[in-house]
């Protein structure tokens, strides 16, 4: 056999194994091969335990019919002195019809172990010894059953009016009348057997059918979705385990449909948010380039709004970049231990500036001191990106209300202001990325709207949540928890507890 010829040998021989390996660990065959296994095993077992009984109770039954007729006759034999003269046609007649009538063979040995009469014609006038017989000389009445050459055999004493015993009625009786009868029944019985295989075959191969069809239709949505297809709902009726697979199934069909949407939607907002700034560098450039003689001062207005359509561009990537660092499911933190109040006084005082811009005054409320494991860039970042939206959207004169706050376990911060509010409809909206309520305001005020979105990550990545609740035209409060003592969890593994829970 040649390299190649081997090579495909090979390759065809894995491939059966590997069909098999997966035929092995098909559902529809183990469901299959239980259900035949506990319907076909009992029948199989259950036959030798019926018919060995009945062969006993048979042959029990027999033996006593037998033993009844050997001692009548052995009474006969008494009265007519048998043994002794062999002249009684009535005993010979007897013994003959106890022969045919029960396909055996009838002897009687005298006191010197001579046989004087033998049914069978055969060893007449013989000696026979043997334990059975000298046993039975002693009195003792021997019956038993030889089931191996299957045959009863039966030894009488007979003892003369003295009660001394002068011979022995040597009786075997055939049990193939027995034997016929056990097969007769084993047949009947393995005939049921095979029927009830039968059936118990086919309901196996439908109930595993039934059992593994939901999995099947299962498969088959999986792979359209796989496909991008997101409107196929399942329905798996029939069984309250696959009605809740598909219940999951739905959900998570759902959660992936409104995911898919928010990243077309993400990166729809993406395009618009790259493209808008360097259209208006186009614009600008374009401008210019159409005008002779452009002034000094035209130039330098132009290349001034050229250089901020820039930094906005800039910002918009450096804030993407930001949420791809942070998307990833083991995000590096910096942890150490510090002090949370220092923190805020810090932020705010560089905040305080903006804030004056607007007149807004800005309020630090700190009810303990408070340490906490935390990275510190990242937890400075998202309580900058709240109190300067809280600034960004407040109103002329208004203010901004931080409060710091914590217990055994976790510190709290509360950024509330004055400002116009968020309506009810978005609020469960503004953490998703680019959503701006008030586009038109929010692009007056800068930003690219990120900020939130970015807060919220480096949040959940401490472990920790944070809350809005807002009325339009009131004001906004958000609400920031996160653990004291920071553990470093698996984020796949805390996102199935909540499930679980």
């Amino acid at each position: 056999m040649s390299e190649n010829n081997e090579d495909k040998f090979y390759e065809r021989l894995k491939k059966t194994f590997s069909k098999l390996r997966v035929l092995l660990k098909s559902m529809r065959l183990r469901v299959f091969a239980f259900i035949f296994v506990a319907g076909v095993v009992p029948l199989v077992v259950m036959e030798p335990i019926i018919l060995k009984p009945m062969e006993t109770e048979m042959v029990n039954s027999k033996k006593q019919r037998l033993l009844s007729q050997c001692m009548i006759l052995k009474d006969h034999i008494i009265n007519e002195g048998y043994i002794d003269s062999q002249t009684s046609a009535a005993i010979d007649a007897e013994l003959s019809q106890l022969s045919a009538m029960y396909d055996g063979r009838v002897m009687l040995i005298n006191s010197e172990f001579i046989i004087v009469k033998d049914t069978y014609l055969m060893d007449e006038n013989k000696t026979s010894i043997s334990k059975d017989i000298i046993k039975c000389y002693k009195g003792a009445n021997i019956t038993k059953y030889n089931s191996q050459d299957k045959y009863i055999e039966i030894v009488l004493p007979v003892s003369n009016m003295e009660k001394k015993t002068i011979g022995v009625l040597f009786v075997t009786f055939s049990t193939q009348d027995i034997n016929y009868s056990i097969r007769h029944i084993r047949t009947k019985i393995s005939i049921a057997v095979g029927i009830v295989a039968f059936v118990i075959i086919l309901f196996a191969s439908l109930c595993s059918l039934r059992i593994v069809k939901p999995f099947k239709k299962l498969e088959n949505t999986f792979e359209k979705v796989s496909e991008g297809y997101f409107d196929n709902k399942l329905s798996l009726d029939g069984y309250s385990e696959t009605e809740q697979i598909a219940s999951a199934y739905n959900h998570m069909l759902d959660k992936m449909k409104e995911v898919d949407e928010s990243r077309q939607e993400f990166v729809s907002n993406v395009s618009h948010e790259l493209k808008t700034p360097i259209t208006s560098i186009k614009v600008l450039a374009d401008s210019l380039m159409m005008q002779e003689d452009v002034p000094n001062e035209l130039y330098k207005e132009f290349f001034t709004d050229i250089a901020n359509e820039i930094d906005r561009e800039n910002e918009v990537i450096t804030d993407l970049l930001t949420l791809v660092r942070l998307d990833k499911k083991h995000s590096n933190l910096n942890i150490t231990n510090i002090n949370i109040n220092e923190l805020v006084e810090l932020i705010l005082k560089r905040l305080r500036p903006i804030a004056a811009t607007k007149n807004v005054e800005i309020v630090l409320e700190s009810f303990r001191p408070v340490m906490a494991d935390v990275d510190e860039l990242k937890i400075t970042s998202a309580i900058t990106n709240l109190v300067e939206n809280a600034i960004k959207y407040n109103v002329m004169d208004g203010w901004v209300r931080v409060t710091l706050n914590a217990d055994h376990k976790y510190f709290f911060i509360r950024v509330a202001d004055s400002g116009i509010g968020i309506p009810e409809e978005s609020q469960d909206k503004v953490f998703e990325r680019f959503y701006r309520v008030d586009k038109a305001r929010a692009r007056k005020a800068g930003g690219t709207g990120l900020g939130l979105a970015i807060t919220k990550n480096i949040i959940q990545l401490h472990n920790g949540a944070i809350r809005v609740y807002s009325k339009e035209g009131e004001g906004t409060t958000f609400t920031v928890r996160i653990p004291l003592n920071y553990v470093n969890y698996d984020r796949e593994s805390l996102d199935e507890d909540k499930e679980e829970k």
